[in-house]
């Protein structure tokens, strides 16, 4: 997905992982944020490579979900696994991405990062609530990358 605006918007990285805690509290799932600094013309196909670095599909139940951002090409993706991709479908990717691509051209980058990551969590405590498998010692993610 692209967004437009002048120049990327900071972000409160506080605010993100106060969303990623509060979402990832509520299921067994695991959600993770990359902001990547260097470009890319494939922002999905560099989101399954991190999904994969990062051992996303690596849990029992296949419930992580990776929100990628490239800031410098002003491109993202967001990747679910297969177990939480079977419980909703292309649509609702579909409709998060458009959602967060407008919070971004109105230059609200963080809004745009919490809203999606608010809307993956609903999906997840919707069908992976929390008691069920644990999301490891690292649960609540945002890692900066070159």
């Amino acid at each position: 997905m692209r967004w437009l605006f002048t120049s990327p918007a900071p972000v409160d990285h506080d605010r993100v992982l106060a969303a990623l805690q509060a979402a990832e509290r509520k299921t067994s799932g695991q959600i993770r944020v990359v902001l990547a600094r260097h470009r890319t013309k494939d922002p999905l196909g560099a989101a399954q490579r991190h999904f994969q670095r990062l051992g996303l599909e690596a849990s029992p139940q296949r419930n992580g979900v990776l929100i990628f951002v490239a800031v410098r090409s002003r491109r993202f993706a967001i990747v679910g696994d297969r177990g939480i991709h079977e419980q909703c479908g292309d649509a609702f990717w579909r409709e998060v991405t458009a959602a967060m691509a407008d919070f971004f051209k109105r230059g609200d980058f963080t809004g745009g990062l919490v809203h999606g990551i608010e809307r993956a969590g609903e999906l997840l405590a919707a069908h992976f609530p929390a008691g069920g498998a644990d999301p490891g010692p690292d649960a609540a993610a945002i890692q900066d990358v070159e």
